[in-house]
């Protein structure tokens, strides 16, 4: 599986942004699919999951109400609608799948067994 992260930008406080993940390589609606976000000096971190289906989510607290996460198998793109952003959003978004868990939407790192190249999001005050 090899997966594609693009979107990240320089913004401002309060504004949006949409990331997106293109995924190739085994039938994209078989596996789960999560975003997780790394700051410097910090450990990567978890935002958001979507089950195989699309029809349950899961997020961080600090995001949840804020971030949207959404695919479409048709077209094998995972999305992370970001709202209200700030500046403690700012770090590096990965893209990750899930092929192999059992849990129907994955959170933990570990759980995961493809990894995006990251892209960057700051936002600034």
């Amino acid at each position: 599986v090899q997966l594609q992260a693009c979107g990240g930008g320089l913004v401002q406080a309060g504004d949006s942004l949409r990331l997106s993940c293109a995924a190739s390589g085994r039938t994209f609606s078989s596996y789960a699919m999560g975003w997780f976000r790394q700051a410097p000096g910090k450990e990567r971190e978890f935002v958001a999951a979507i089950s195989r289906s699309g029809g349950s989510t899961y997020y961080a607290d600090s995001v949840k109400g804020r971030f949207t996460i959404s695919r479409d198998n048709a077209k094998n793109m995972v999305y992370l609608q970001m709202d209200s952003l700030e500046r403690e959003d700012t770090a590096v978004y990965y893209c990750a799948a899930d092929l192999t868990g059992w849990r129907t939407v994955p959170y933990l790192l570990g759980e995961y067994d493809y990894w995006g190249q990251g892209t960057q999001v700051t936002v600034s005050s």
